[in-house]
């Protein structure tokens, strides 16, 4: 028997160990006590208990007593909603089709991969769900797929979170202008253009809707070929998929607004929205949402100018405005992330944690189920050593849908499952995915060049 056979058998064995494990405690109800609970909707409640039954929060209050139920001692913790990252490629495959500017038949969720190590290390960082995304080679990419963070399952089904409305990746500037321009000689090759792929793929959209309804209502003898792509561009249309846009320029971000004003498109949420402050008002009348680094810029030139008072100045201008991380590592310190924003706009504790709770679930239409720790939604949490604002915090347990999937106490040696002590490990700048070869999101490709080429 091969090496390779042993290791399959061997990564096998541990994933069915690792699965029956969870298993006996995956009826989701869990109880915890005496925390210091931080609602989000309803203040900080000190010495609290909060009860999960079933996987949803059934009380919220001091003094539950329940026999019979795993209990977990919270004193002197700190408990709170579980984090939700806006913007992320774990969990995912291949991330772009980047061979047409308009790929919205595509579909990120087709390829999910339960077993990536990136979910294990998104919970340690108090992470339960994020939006795993397509990239932004593609004026309209791909459908994307918000995922619950239940490491461990083996059936990929089991980290989609049904129910969750349908999304879809938009882009803007030098992706999408690279990668089909530059590259292919095609549009877009110019900012120019980016608007009339925009144009061009909504029209179609329309003429799809009008030849559908002209055949259900007699007026026409066929019904138009099906076509996966116009029908996704349709529903857009209807209101049914929320886009999410990769923007870092605040003409480009104006412009976007003027094309879906016309079409009667009123769901988009603006990625990264470097340039976002400029345009915050507009942004804000037109319901338009803002999810946004909290101090990374000037990586390539389109994204030169920003500021780490954006997320602050988009809140305060009323745009619902969360901090995400487009990356597998950010994503364990989302947390420290939201409380720059108290150095850099100094937003209260409560507005913080809503950059990375409630205002994230709103941006993905989840609020009603979780973002905040109410009864009735899902028992998804997050518990801190030391406030979550701290730069002292420690992530002790991340708790999904009543289940323990992360906690730092049975953390075994970092879920590192294989280590081979002779192999040749690529550091973070020589790994494919951030390469320009590679089919990584290439959203921050030119900040890894520049880092990598510093010295």
């Amino acid at each position: 028997m091969n090496i390779m056979v042993m290791k399959n058998i061997y990564l096998l064995f541990i994933s069915l160990f690792i699965s029956s494990v969870l298993s006996a405690q995956n009826d989701g109800d869990v109880l915890i006590k005496n925390g210091t609970v931080i609602t989000i909707t309803d203040g900080v409640k000190e010495n609290t208990d909060v009860l999960i039954r079933n996987g949803k929060i059934e009380q919220i209050g001091e003094g539950i007593e329940v026999g019979d139920i795993k209990t977990i001692d919270a004193e002197g913790l700190f408990v709170m909603p579980g984090i939700i990252d806006a913007h992320s490629h774990i969990a995912l495959d291949v991330v772009n089709e980047a061979t047409n500017p308009v790929t919205a038949e595509v579909f990120v969720g087709d390829g999910l991969d339960p077993y990536d190590v990136g979910i294990y290390r998104a919970l340690a960082g108090g992470v339960t769900i994020s939006h795993a995304m397509h990239g932004s080679a593609n004026a309209i990419g791909g459908q994307c797929e918000t995922i619950k963070h239940r490491y461990g399952e083996i059936d990929p089904e089991a980290i989609r979170m049904d129910g969750a409305p349908r999304t879809i990746k938009f882009a803007l500037g030098e992706n999408p202008m690279r990668v089909h321009g530059e590259r292919s000689n095609i549009a877009p090759a110019t900012r120019m253009g980016m608007e009339q792929i925009f144009r061009n793929a909504f029209e179609e959209g329309k003429a799809y809707i009008k030849a559908k309804k002209d055949f259900a209502s007699g007026n026409a003898e066929l019904a138009p070929l099906y076509n996966t792509r116009s029908e996704v561009m349709a529903d857009i249309l209807k209101g049914d998929i929320i886009i999410h846009c990769h923007s870092y320029r605040a003409d480009e971000i104006y412009m976007l607004l003027k094309v879906l004003e016309d079409y009667g498109v009123k769901r988009i949420c603006f990625q990264h929205v470097n340039e976002g402050f400029k345009v915050a008002p507009e942004l804000a009348a037109y319901g338009a949402h803002a999810s946004v680094f909290s101090d990374w810029w000037a990586y390539k030139f389109e994204v030169y100018y920003s500021t780490a008072y954006n997320a602050a100045i988009l809140a305060e201008n009323g745009v619902v405005t969360s901090i995400n991380s487009d990356s597998g590592e950010l994503i364990r310190h989302l947390y420290h992330e939201a409380a720059k924003t108290q150095r850099y706009g100094s937003l209260s504790d409560n507005e913080a944690l809503k950059l990375i709770t409630l205002n994230p679930a709103i941006q993905l239409g989840i609020e009603d189920r979780v973002g905040s720790l109410e009864k009735g939604k899902d028992g998804d949490i997050a518990i801190f050593k030391n406030h979550p604002l701290s730069i002292y915090a420690i992530p002790q347990m991340t708790i999904v849908d009543g289940v323990v999937r992360f906690d730092i106490n049975e953390d075994n040696y970092d879920m590192r499952l294989d280590v081979d002590p002779d192999e040749t490990i690529p550091t973070f700048f020589e790994t494919e995915s951030h390469s320009h070869h590679g089919e990584g999101d290439r959203c921050m490709q030119d900040v890894y060049e520049f880092l990598n080429h510093k010295h």
